[in-house]
């Protein structure tokens, strides 16, 4: 049976007078691609910020395999193997694509060089186009490559829980199918995945389980199958 990676428990976020998230539980087990899906100013990305600690908690308690992460500064908890990408792919523009790689690796101080060098070819490996643009400031890359950049850079840390902020955002659909089989491909090399996502019916093919928050609260959860033929996830989220 999959250990628990990432422990959620009673997690409740004021923003101001504004309840953000309201005891939201959540549990990911190792290996698994967990998604939460919602509309806008569901709480996705508040939960995600709470993991990282880059947001105050008012409640609640994070544990990442054994640890209490609650109050760990965000750049502690990188260290303790979890990447966390940001929305709007966040790339160094002027940098070209191999130093944003390699910017990826300011986080973790005890990687190797041989073990950079090896992490940025399986990066390649996984990503061939950014390859091929490795010279090219990350800025005259298109939407797409920019985002399979920002992921990659997430991988340099070489983390065990990777979590992805809406990764499909803005791309053109055929780009967000090349997005989605990286996450799968990305989960086949050992990492577990927390995916939040706006295109719910693409991020629950793919999760081996799901969450649906609305305004702030867990209002269901189920196998990724399960919730793709839930009547009000259809109605709420597939256009059904």
């Amino acid at each position: 049976m999959s250990q628990t990676m990432l422990k959620v428990e009673n997690l409740t976020v004021y923003y101001g007078y504004i309840n953000a998230l309201s005891h939201v539980n959540i549990e990911v087990n190792e290996g698994e691609i967990i998604t939460l899906i919602g509309g806008n100013g569901a709480g996705k990305t508040t939960t995600l910020m709470s993991i990282s600690n880059l947001v105050e908690k008012a409640e609640g308690k994070v544990t990442f395999r054994t640890t209490d992460i609650t109050r760990t500064q965000p750049d502690k908890i990188v260290k303790l193997g979890m990447s966390h990408v940001p929305e709007g792919r966040k790339i160094f523009p002027q940098l070209t694509v191999y130093e944003n790689l390699i910017a990826g690796t300011f986080g973790q101080p005890k990687i190797s060089k041989p073990r950079i060098a090896e992490l940025v070819e399986e990066n390649y490996v996984l990503f061939p186009r950014l390859k091929e643009r490795a010279k090219q400031p990350g800025g005259s890359l298109s939407g797409g490559e920019q985002q399979m950049l920002a992921i990659a850079r997430g991988l340099m840390m070489d983390p065990a829980l990777i979590m992805l902020d809406e990764p499909s955002l803005g791309l053109a659909p055929i780009i967000v199918e090349e997005i989605f089989e990286l996450i799968r491909k990305i989960r086949s090399r050992g990492k577990t995945v927390l995916l939040i996502e706006q295109n719910a019916s693409m991020a629950l093919s793919i999760a081996d389980r799901g969450y649906v928050l609305e305004t702030g609260r867990v209002t269901l959860t189920g196998t990724g199958r399960e919730l793709l033929v839930n009547p009000e996830v259809k109605r709420a989220y597939l256009g059904v």
